[in-house]
């Protein structure tokens, strides 16, 4: 089972670039987009070729704003939107099981705003790791994937000392991760490719940061240890053009 995870900025606006047209060369399992901005019936037809017939839209109330959405080759047994923790209904979870496998597409909130979203981005993190916990005490196996909007460690950004009181990699922030990696929760890229240095998921669209490779690696795929002995790979998909962000993903040999 190949997950691949994108925030792509946007879906329309991807679909006028055909920015999904690699997804026919990756063939996906499963395919998770965050910060779609737009509504179900704003979804482009004909993004891709490639077969995955399953399809779950999570908008956010607000038009043009936020939401994830997931294709599927694969049919879930159930889905839900977690509104309990997305209690501002941004949109920002869908979860989808597959027998005792949950997969959970999260677009996590930024705290860069003020100090109130930077609150609601802390009580999120804290709901949707309580949440994943619970699952886990029912036996549930979790994939986690999608834009965390935190960079973990120094090596996961350009420039950590500059950002280091800059949301999106605050202590605070930062030992959110530790926590959830402290809580059985497996780094797949770092667990697979160890300390390689100068591997980003997001680059600012100023002075050519991507072309510079100036980034941040802010997009994760977690899963829970027990799936540990079933991950083949974990990779992040950095000539992938559109967003600016770039996919990331894992194989699973289930």
């Amino acid at each position: 089972m190949t997950i691949i995870s994108w925030n792509v900025n946007g879906i329309r606006a991807i679909s006028k670039k055909n920015a999904l047209r690699w997804i026919n060369k990756y063939q996906p399992d499963v395919l998770c987009l965050q910060e779609i901005k737009a509504h179900p019936e704003q979804i482009p037809e004909n993004l891709f070729t490639h077969h995955m017939p399953y399809t779950y839209v999570n908008n956010a109330e607000k038009k043009g704003y936020s939401g994830t959405m997931i294709y599927s080759s694969i049919a879930p047994d159930i889905v839900s939107t977690c509104p309990d923790i997305d209690s501002t209904h941004e949109g920002r979870i869908i979860e989808q099981h597959y027998d005792d496998v949950v997969l959970l597409g999260v677009y996590f909130p930024n705290g860069q705003k003020n100090e109130e979203r930077l609150a609601h981005k802390l009580k999120f993190y804290d709901d949707f790791l309580a949440h994943c916990n619970h699952l886990r005490d029912a036996g549930k196996s979790i994939v986690i994937c999608g834009d965390v909007n935190t960079a973990h460690k120094e090596i996961d950004l350009t420039h950590p000392k500059a950002n280091a009181a800059t949301s999106g990699f605050l202590p605070i922030e930062r030992a959110w991760i530790d926590a959830l990696i402290e809580h059985g929760y497996v780094d797949t890229f770092r667990y697979v490719h160890g300390d390689v240095q100068e591997r980003y998921s997001w680059w600012s669209y100023r002075a050519g940061a991507r072309t510079k490779n100036v980034g941040w690696r802010i997009d994760y795929v977690f899963i829970s240890e027990d799936l540990c002995e079933y991950l083949e790979d974990a990779f992040i998909l950095d000539d992938i053009m559109g967003s600016d962000h770039c996919p990331v993903g894992i194989t699973l040999s289930l």
